[in-house]
């Protein structure tokens, strides 16, 4: 398996868009030279990616050469980082101010930093004509307190990949919509096939999949003063959905004690009929489990009433304290253009953030012969009128899905009433939001 199909799962599934990337840890980084100049008296870029070398070492190479380019005073310096090193380096390198002038992070983990002012803030240096050339929601999805702090790059949002022939021995010709369907498909799948509808996991420090569809039902997490806003009719209803499955025996007893991983697991050995998923994880299941594969297709995102859907970003940010800050921003908007956005998704079989990308063909048209991966592509980008960051960026957001997974676990476990756990869970943030 590459390293990019490793860390789309990971981007996908652990989260809610933003996932294990908000438990930080400090180490070592990679040194940095304040006003660093070359010796031909250019100015240094220093730009960090995660985890996207060799794969896209060529795509790199050219695009920093064509940038010099077109830009003769500044030369860029291109440092990838590991996908589990990215958070402590750049933590410890922004606390000792020698962090790089442009960092790939993501909305979840850079909007920490946000809180403390460590990124410029963009709201004023970027033109109104260019910020609209990106997506709206996804603009919006680095905003914190009224202030942009990161440029949209490339995107990725779930599909409901589905065994057909499962649903078939069930008397079912197509795949759920919404959470109210998948409850009826659940109960037929049972009862037709023994096996579960799916699997989404409540350990707390894992996905963020059942708080997002908290989101999709219609919850308000937070208020504006961010104060618990679940404790409503709209959020008993989802607290008593994920509880109402689990003690139906619908949903496999291992929500409670395993990850996302086990999802997957689950899927390729044909013991769940749905799997959430980005488009391009079609090929890992045709390399892992090619009979599952056959059966399988694509559907739109599993969603509630709100019909909402969810979008997970990767975005580039400029450290406050860049002694480039003019190329900085310059270089952050040459590798999110449409033009290079483009090239960048069809080759890492993401979606781009800007309006015109996502409007070529290639992500609207599947080929006469398409691939399961060409259609679910073509899926995935048709959900972007309606999909967001849907836990968006806020502080403290993995204690909240902390607070809400653990009483959501003790109902569950009937060691509390539904709403026993949802004022509890109230009191629990409160507390300490």
């Amino acid at each position: 398996m590459n390293r990019i199909s490793r860390w789309k799962k990971a981007f996908l599934f652990a989260l809610c868009g933003l996932m294990l990337s908000w438990l930080v840890s400090c180490g070592g980084t990679p040194a940095n030279n304040p006003q660093a100049t070359t010796a031909s008296g250019k100015q240094e870029i220093e730009f960090w990616t995660m985890q996207l070398q060799p794969e896209f070492t060529d795509y790199f190479n050219t695009l920093i050469a064509q940038f010099e380019q077109e830009n003769s005073a500044y030369t860029v310096r291109w440092v990838d980082v590991p996908w589990a090193d990215m958070e402590r380096k750049i933590l410890t390198a922004v606390s000792a101010k020698t962090a790089p002038d442009v960092v790939n992070l993501n909305p979840g983990f850079a909007s920490q930093l946000a809180e403390r002012n460590a990124w410029m803030e963009l709201n004023e240096k970027v033109p109104e004509d260019v910020k609209q050339l990106y997506l709206p929601n996804i603009w919006k999805a680095s905003t914190l307190n009224g202030k942009t702090f990161g440029l949209p790059w490339y995107l990725t949002t779930r599909v409901a990949i589905y065994n057909t022939d499962l649903f078939k021995r069930s008397g079912m010709d197509k795949p759920p919509a919404t959470y109210t369907e998948l409850a009826t498909a659940a109960k037929l799948l049972k009862d037709k096939t023994g096996k579960y509808a799916f699997f989404a996991t409540v350990v707390p420090g894992d996905s963020g999949e059942v708080l997002e569809s908290f989101v999709q039902m219609g919850v308000n997490l937070t208020d504006a003063d961010g104060k618990a806003a679940f404790n409503t009719p709209q959020g008993k209803a989802a607290f008593e959905y994920w509880v109402n499955l689990y003690k139906n025996g619908l949903i496999p007893k291992e929500v409670l004690t395993e990850g996302h991983r086990h999802a997957i697991d689950l899927y390729q050995r044909g013991d769940t009929a749905v799997l959430a998923s980005g488009a391009e994880f079609l090929n890992n299941i045709a390399t892992n489990a090619p009979t599952i594969a056959k059966a399988s297709a694509s559907s739109t995102q599993i969603t509630g009433d709100t019909g909402k859907k969810n979008v997970a970003v990767m975005n580039l940010v400029i450290p406050k304290d860049t002694d480039v800050a003019e190329g900085a921003l310059k270089f952050a908007l040459y590798v999110t253009n449409d033009a290079n956005q483009l090239t960048f998704a069809k080759a890492a079989n993401v979606l781009p953030s800007t309006v015109k990308a996502l409007q070529d063909p290639y992500f609207n048209t599947a080929p006469a012969n398409a691939t399961p991966v060409d259609k679910a592509r073509v899926v995935s980008a048709q959900q972007m009128k309606d999909a967001e960051v849907l836990v968006p960026a806020m502080k403290n957001v993995k204690k909240l899905q902390k607070v809400i997974y653990d009483n959501l676990q003790a109902a569950m476990l009937e060691q509390k009433t539904v709403d026993q756990a949802i004022n509890d869970a109230t009191t629990e943030w409160n507390s300490q939001s």
